[in-house]
């Protein structure tokens, strides 16, 4: 008790230092920003706090994508700082991202002055109703005693339940003030456990189950529960599937793994998926890519639904037993479970599905992207992690890495463009000992380049790859699907990516074939420094499955 009341303190200082303070509290070690005049006083608080490391992006969408990627990974809030209107609207999309993808994240927005309020002051955005769609919680601090009760709070429910990002608008006015500012201790997010009925029945329903499957998500990562899942999988010989962009929640190489519920899943993935009798969704939302444009289960099948947020619980399929829990404490009960498997072959059908849609043979002609995931495969450390942005280059990563070790991705499921890059800088922070590779197109990347001088001033020495073919390709191939021969707005210019990473002070290296590529990797591997491998892939292999001619043949 002694303890816990001398961490309830009451310290006079500005309402700045409390924000500190705060951090301190939360074991902030990094903080991401665009320094903005709005909230000069917090910049300058942070000056005197030698623990925390403050980390300048170039563009406000950059260090939100920083901040998700190193949360995701850390599984740690990420905090990031911008200006008032122009910096909270460029960041916006990193906290969109950390919303669809329940990453924790604390946003504090510098304010135009509390008299300037309402009068469309300079830069002046309401703040709260902007982000409200966006964010678990939004929120404008008034009074400057009421700093650190707030900004607690805000690090509570970032983490709490379902995770995700909380805005703190800051008028510049309130943070130079100083008052008598109380902290109170921190709590430990809470894990609610299932009832033991709870459990009785998902025993029951897998007792008769003849075809059972896991379908596991982020709240197992988030609940750091791979390896109680990986104990539950083995324990009743289930086959498990990982979400969208969830590939490193179990081992790939494992008899279990069954693939991953994405975009371009192989048919015979989600055959699997439409044959078992009891689905066990797992920390999952079964959103719209992983449920396949909500077509995936069929009427007779049978659903358990396990995660930590109530309102995830029958948003999108009605279950039959619907449990909201921490899913490290929920394993630990259905580890209890009293069932005789009689499903291995089903297991089997699944595991057998999966290796014909993912092994990766290289044939005389193959695509230079199917050779790149194979040096990847051969060449990485078991450890690396990767992130990748959104397009179709990712397919060639999605369907033929194998993702053997837990925190080993990191990738958005709201994908977002440009967010490879920064992420993996994020990435790298929080595992300063992983090596970090991005993957990305050209489109993507030059979203959001700028971070890369970022990468080489603050020395994180991660490996960008970039798949240039010098066009959107994930829109273009939906052109051609829709309307083919009729191409508007999607070719792109030529760019050295290479050129631009070596004029920053990066190393740069565009390779046209594999052999260009392995010696350009083990470079990047030897001499740690932020990277750029560029490679120059052909417009015709559009996709996966599909050249251009194949999809205007359709």
């Amino acid at each position: 008790m002694q303890n816990k009341l001398a961490i309830q303190q009451t310290k006079t200082m500005t309402a700045a230092h409390a924000i500190v303070e705060c951090m301190k509290r939360e074991k902030v070690t990094n903080v991401f920003c665009v320094p903005g005049e709005s909230y000069l006083p917090l910049l300058d608080a942070l000056y005197d706090e030698p623990s925390i490391r403050l980390i300048s992006a170039r563009h406000e969408g950059g260090a939100s994508f920083i901040a998700e990627g190193y949360a995701k990974a850390s599984l740690k809030p990420g905090v990031v700082l911008a200006t008032r209107g122009v910096g909270a609207t460029n960041l916006s999309i990193g906290v969109h991202t950390a919303y669809q993808d329940s990453t924790p994240m604390v946003v504090f927005l510098g304010q135009v002055h509390r008299k300037f309020r309402g009068r469309e002051g300079f830069q002046e955005i309401d703040l709260e109703k902007f982000f409200q769609p966006i964010s678990k919680w939004a929120v404008e601090v008034t009074d400057p005693e009421r700093m650190p009760e707030l900004v607690q709070q805000a690090f509570r429910v970032a983490q709490s339940g379902r995770p995700g990002p909380v805005i703190v608008s800051l008028p510049e006015d309130v943070l130079p003030v100083e008052g008598e500012m109380s902290f109170k201790p921190v709590t430990e997010r809470p894990k609610p456990a299932p009832s033991q009925t709870e459990i009785e029945q998902i025993e029951q329903i897998l007792t008769s189950a003849k075809s059972p499957l896991i379908i596991a998500g982020g709240g197992v990562k988030l609940s750091q529960g791979e390896d109680l899942l990986l104990r539950f999988a083995e324990r009743f010989t289930i086959p498990t599937i990982a979400a969208f962009r969830r590939h490193d929640i179990f081992p790939n190489n494992h008899p279990l793994y069954a693939g991953h519920l994405g975009l371009g899943t192989n048919k015979q993935i989600i055959e699997r998926v439409k044959e078992t009798d009891v689905i066990l969704a797992l920390g999952t939302r079964l959103s719209e890519v992983t449920t396949q444009d909500y077509t995936l289960f069929e009427a007779d099948q049978r659903l358990v639904h396990i995660d930590i947020d109530h309102q995830i619980i029958g948003k999108v399929y009605a279950p039959d037993i619907g449990v909201v829990a921490d899913l490290q404490q929920a394993f630990e009960l259905l580890l209890q479970i009293n069932i005789k498997p009689s499903w291995s072959t089903w297991a089997g059908l699944c595991r057998t599905s999966y290796i014909q849609t993912s092994e990766l043979t290289i044939n005389e002609g193959d695509v230079i992207n199917k050779h790149i995931i194979q040096k990847l495969n051969d060449q990485l450390p078991k450890h690396a992690l990767l992130t990748n942005d959104a397009g179709n280059f990712a397919g060639w990563l999605h369907s033929f890495y194998s993702f053997d070790e837990k925190h080993t991705y990191v990738g958005p499921t709201s994908g977002a463009m440009g967010y490879g890059m920064p992420a993996a800088l994020g990435a790298k922070l929080a595992y300063p000992s992983k090596t970090v590779v991005s993957l990305s197109g050209d489109g993507g990347f030059m979203m959001t380049f700028q971070e890369l001088e970022t990468a080489v001033r603050e020395s994180i020495p991660i490996i960008a790859i970039v798949f240039n073919n010098n066009m959107y390709g994930t829109i273009r191939m939906h052109q051609e699907m829709h309307y083919p021969n009729r191409v508007m707005g999607t070719d792109l210019g030529d760019v050295s990516f290479a050129d631009l990473a070596t004029s920053i002070g990066a190393i740069g290296k565009r390779v046209l074939d594999i052999e260009q590529f392995e010696s350009a990797l083990d470079l990047a591997l030897q001499e740690e420094k932020p990277t750029v491998i560029e490679v120059l892939t052909d417009k015709e292999h559009i996709s996966v499955s599909s050249t251009i001619t194949q999809l205007r043949n359709r």
